[in-house]
């Protein structure tokens, strides 16, 4: 950890480069205080923002933008995503994004896909925190060569005051927050924790003068609860 930064990146299996921390603005309010944390966020050095957009020709053009570093499949809803994907697909052809992914896909919507498809996911965004510790997914993933993204990686703040996590805050002198990134982080997650609020974007960065020992590690993977506070994908068909 001590070697990365708030602009290192990882490798996507196109190879598109992708900042390994972000910032999530997704169900923040449009206006003002939203543009005013992205802009904070990046002077502070931030260079991947997160945001939520319901097609893609519209989203440009309210962007501005040629094209979309990278385009997701929101939810893997029945009956649809397979011809969600083929036009991602045919996005991605065209140059309109660098790299298309999936979010809140489980191994076997995963599974599916691959099979399925001329191109793999270059990325599948899921809640991943200390108490939904997903490690077979992670595994699966990374055995895919696709990059797991942590949205909700600070449990939305539900956690924060568990006991475990205080006590390893103090010893390594950084918040509970700062301690959940860098779990993501040493995970080989890309992680995007939410805030409009500047003192947080900036103690959200702060996270890279230190490691977690590997008991630290075990300790937190073992506070897995299965708690999802967002979207449930396990039983969809």
């Amino acid at each position: 950890m001590a070697k990365l930064n708030i602009q290192s990146t990882v490798k996507l299996n196109n190879d598109v480069r992708m900042p390994i921390l972000g910032l999530g603005v997704y169900q923040s309010t449009p206006g003002r205080v939203t543009r005013n944390a992205v802009n904070f966020a990046l002077r502070v050095g931030y260079r991947h923002v997160d945001t939520a957009l319901r097609a893609c020709e519209a989203s440009l053009k309210r962007l501005g933008l040629d094209y979309l570093d990278l385009y997701l499949v929101h939810f893997p809803v029945p009956d649809v995503r397979k011809e969600s994907w083929r036009a991602m697909e045919t996005l991605l052809k065209k140059g309109r994004c660098r790299a298309i992914g999936v979010s809140n896909f489980t191994i076997r919507h995963l599974e599916e896909l691959i099979g399925e498809s001329h191109v793999i996911p270059s990325v599948n965004q899921v809640e991943f925190h200390p108490f939904l510790y997903q490690k077979e997914l992670l595994e699966y993933c990374q055995k895919q060569g696709i990059q797991v993204e942590a949205y909700s990686p600070l449990a939305r703040g539900e956690r924060l005051k568990h006991p475990r996590l205080g006590s390893l805050a103090e010893k390594y002198a950084k918040t509970p927050a700062q301690l959940m990134i860098t779990w993501g982080l040493q995970h080989g997650l890309v992680v995007i924790p939410k805030s409009t609020r500047e003192e947080r974007i900036r103690e959200n960065s702060q996270v890279f003068d230190f490691d977690i020992s590997d008991d630290d590690m075990s300790s937190l993977d073992s506070l897995n609860e299965d708690l999802r506070l967002n979207w449930d994908p396990t039983n969809v068909p």
